[in-house]
């Protein structure tokens, strides 16, 4: 069993490594994409960034419960499948795209079908045990790592020959992932452990009053939301920041994320094996969501390029509390539930998703406009340590609340 278990975490690991490379692929010259489509400079192009990630993550809100759900009822492989596909189908919308309209098409389409990571977190659910739970999903990161190790390294060269090609080698590896799953890939849920697809429970709104059931989840799915809010400063602003302030390329935005990926593989594929049996999942939280804030407050007051390589080391250790909240908020769901929980926390990320990149990019081309009070790029990074610090103080208090209650 535990043999099988191994190979099993082989094959999604494998899913999500080529998943996500097709993803990185696209980072560094979608600024350069958009700007080319609307005729317009970098800080109107980060509002345009922001409206095209909420688009996508509209669609996620909506859809992850409802293919969380079929997950649940006819497994995880054909939903796996299903998403892979559609990303396949969404880049190649953005590599031929005429007009701006075109990228909210492709955005859409990979919202409603992208539930590979919420599958695959349902997937590892399913072949963990309680002892290994937090060590397995860290490999979701690994994977997320090593994926931006390659992606946005080749992405920034690509870049070089043309800013759609990245977009037509990432579409190219999105249906070949599709392809090693259907040939490749086992199923991870039992029959004995799936259940009816109820229509109740996979609305979003649905699904996540389903949460509601479980001790001290509100705390936490609180902190979580913060979290993914405040990750956002990074995600939907780490290339337009940049290029504001040190006027980067698209091979150097491609070094950063590149060393992004290495830092992350390492601390999520390594380092938390070792960290999190030593620490615990609580302590891993705290001292995560610490390290999370003093990144982003050292991003935000950075004057050279090279101090935004040097941050990204305590920032990427703040990586070890993402899987240590994990494993608690699983922990608290039965195994033919776990589809429907990671559907339910890919609708919460996905409404982060919406007002994240939103309020990210917002702040970002309020601050960097003729506008503004005073010219600070950095000011989504300080925005998003502040929220950092609230997720720690709400992750006690619900864990706190936790202790007495099971006491």
């Amino acid at each position: 069993m535990a043999t099988s278990r191994k190979a099993a975490m082989g094959f999604i690991f494998i899913t999500l490594l080529i998943d996500v490379t097709g993803l990185g692929l696209i980072i560094p010259v979608f600024p350069k994409l958009i700007t080319e489509l609307i005729h317009d400079d970098i800080s109107a192009a980060s509002e345009w960034g922001g409206w095209l990630t909420f688009a996508y993550a509209i669609m996620q809100f909506l859809f992850a419960p409802v293919l969380g759900n079929l997950s649940d009822k006819y497994g995880r492989r054909p939903v796996l499948l299903f998403s892979l596909l559609g990303f396949g189908i969404d880049y190649l919308f953005l590599s031929f795209a005429p007009t701006i309209w075109w990228l909210f098409a492709g955005r859409l389409i990979a919202g409603i079908t992208g539930a590979s990571f919420t599958t695959a977190t349902a997937y590892i659910a399913d072949i963990s045990t309680d002892k290994d739970r937090a060590q397995n999903f860290g490999m979701v990161g690994a994977a997320f790592g090593l994926g931006f190790i390659i992606g946005p390294v080749i992405g920034g060269l690509l870049g070089g020959f043309g800013s759609r090609v990245p977009f037509l080698v990432a579409a190219g590896l999105a249906l070949l992932n599709a392809l090693y799953g259907y040939f490749v890939l086992p199923e991870s849920l039992d029959k004995a452990n799936r259940r009816p697809f109820s229509w109740k429970r996979a609305n979003p709104l649905g699904s996540l009053v389903q949460l509601r059931r479980y001790p001290s989840m509100g705390g936490l799915i609180g902190a979580f939301v913060l979290i993914y809010i405040a990750s956002h400063a990074v995600q939907s602003t780490w290339t337009y920041i940049n290029i504001e302030k040190f006027q980067w390329s698209e091979a150097m935005i491609g070094y950063s994320l590149g060393m992004v990926g290495l830092l992350v593989a390492l601390v999520q594929g390594g380092l938390i094996r070792i960290v999190n049996p030593r620490l615990g999942n609580e302590k891993s939280i705290y001292v995560g969501l610490i390290m999370y804030a003093l990144g982003l407050m050292l991003f935000a007051f950075a004057s050279q390029t090279w101090m935004m390589f040097a941050f990204l080391v305590p920032y990427c250790l703040g990586g070890i509390a993402g899987p240590a909240l994990q494993s608690i908020i699983s922990g608290e769901v039965p195994a033919n539930e776990q589809g429907e929980l990671q559907g339910a926390l890919t609708s919460v990320m996905s409404a982060t998703s919406i007002v994240g990149p939103l309020l990210m990019t917002h702040l970002f081309a309020w601050f960097t406009g003729p506008a503004a009070p005073v010219q600070f790029a950095g000011a989504p990074f300080l925005v998003g340590a502040i929220l950092m610090l609230i997720s720690a103080i709400l992750s006690w208090l619900a864990l706190h609340k936790r202790k007495i209650v099971t006491a």
